[in-house]
């Protein structure tokens, strides 16, 4: 009877943690949706702090004023209009390639890659890629609410006749997801990025979707955001805490890490 009584047992625990896996397993495929509620509500208090980082250094506000000057230089003096004329005479892309380049550099194919990006690392639990997604998405943010800021103060047409041209949408958006990707995997992901990024910034003017002058300031202005940005969170983090390496001392000699979190 005993051994009956312990294998009846040994069953119904055996049931129970099966029912109790089965119960959890839906909840694991929403790992995403829950990792969203939480980052959703840190979020704007990073773009705020993301958004003074950026416009609070004097190196990016001499670049952005000298990039803006440049622009209001080559508007006065027809540079604009002769380079208009130079790529409505000599156009560069077929239909697909302009199609193309004019899809990868879209501020809305870039958001849908960026929340793909962290959907799939918060599933997997991978937290530097997920940290590195909303870092990404906080540039493209900031990037885009001051691109269409200045395109309403600025208000000007396009060489094709459409109406907000500068600075343009698309290059500032491409050279900002070039410059965190430089930043978080170095040259050998920046050259490329920064090389498609030129191609989309090139396929405006040869479309005539926007003058240089749009161009030359949409370029400083991914660049400075997008570096800002990441510069400043590219930083190893787990879990929260910053991941520090440990060399020990002369007494203890020592290799391994330290997690280091303020509160």
């Amino acid at each position: 009877m005993d051994k009956k009584l312990l294998i009846f047992l040994c069953a119904i625990v055996i049931s129970a943690n099966a029912g109790a896996q089965q119960q959890t397993a839906p909840a694991a495929k929403n790992l995403w949706l829950e990792s969203a509620k939480v980052d959703s509500a840190v979020f704007p208090e990073k773009l705020f702090e993301d958004t003074k980082d950026i416009f609070l250094r004097n190196d990016n506000i001499v670049a952005l004023l000298l990039a803006g000057g440049l622009s209001v230089m080559m508007t006065n003096n027809d540079i604009d209009e002769r380079l208009a004329e130079h790529f409505r005479s000599h156009p560069s892309f077929d239909d697909l390639w302009d199609e193309t380049f004019d899809i990868v550099g879209s501020p809305a194919f870039h958001f849908p890659a960026v929340a793909v990006w962290y959907a799939i690392s918060a599933e997997n639990q991978d937290d530097l890629n997920k940290q590195r997604s909303m870092t990404m998405l906080s540039a493209l943010a900031i990037n885009d609410a001051v691109t269409l800021g200045l395109k309403a103060v600025r208000s000007n047409d396009t060489p094709n006749g459409d109406s907000w041209a500068w600075p343009s949408g698309h290059t500032s958006s491409s050279f900002t997801v070039a410059s965190v990707l430089h930043e978080f995997y170095g040259l050998k992901v920046g050259i490329p990025a920064y090389a498609l990024a030129g191609l989309v910034a090139y396929r405006m003017m040869d479309a005539g979707s926007h003058w240089a002058s749009d161009i030359v300031f949409g370029a400083t202005l991914g660049w400075v955001v997008g570096h800002t940005v990441a510069g400043k969170h590219k930083d190893l983090e787990v879990a929260g805490f910053e991941v520090l390496p440990y060399l020990g001392n002369s007494y203890n000699p020592a290799i391994g890490v330290n997690l280091l979190k303020c509160f």
